[in-house]
């Protein structure tokens, strides 16, 4: 297995600063909001409501979700409950490139709380298959 002690954090769910120090493998949400009049526990209800909702998107070729293969990068959940995704795509060259962000959007936008989603997508840095989580790894037989 790859060294992944020079990766970046991946899949963070940051409501508003920096990844959490959950243990390497595990999936990581940041339960912070840029939002001050948010109480902690609906920023909870929010941040476990979006991991959920971004579960329900898969690639169409790889039989695991997006969350999980780690191609969500970050979510900040701004002022009057807009939502700002920064995601990849597995490959640049991706069939669904122009598809993958509306699911996205439409699945991020279901959440209660969140009134719009915003996506963007990005190469940098690339996608690779280090950022999957084990979950995603035991899915695809890499472990």
């Amino acid at each position: 297995m790859a060294d992944d002690s020079n990766m970046p954090e991946r899949d963070v769910i940051d409501l508003g600063s920096s990844a959490s120090g959950a243990p390497e493998g595990e999936a990581k949400a940041e339960t912070k909001s840029r939002d001050p009049d948010l109480p902690p526990a609906e920023i909870e209800r929010i941040t476990h409501d979006v991991i959920a909702a971004l579960k329900t998107v898969h690639d169409p070729e790889i039989p695991a979700d997006i969350y999980e293969l780690g191609l969500i990068y970050q979510v900040d959940l701004e002022a009057e409950g807009v939502m700002k995704v920064e995601m990849t795509l597995t490959a640049p060259g991706c069939p669904v490139a122009g598809e993958m962000p509306v699911w996205v959007k439409d699945a991020c936008e279901t959440v209660d709380g969140v009134e719009r989603a915003d996506v963007t997508l990005t190469f940098d840095p690339p996608w690779t298959p280090d950022r999957m989580s084990d979950e995603a790894r035991l899915m695809l037989n890499m472990l």
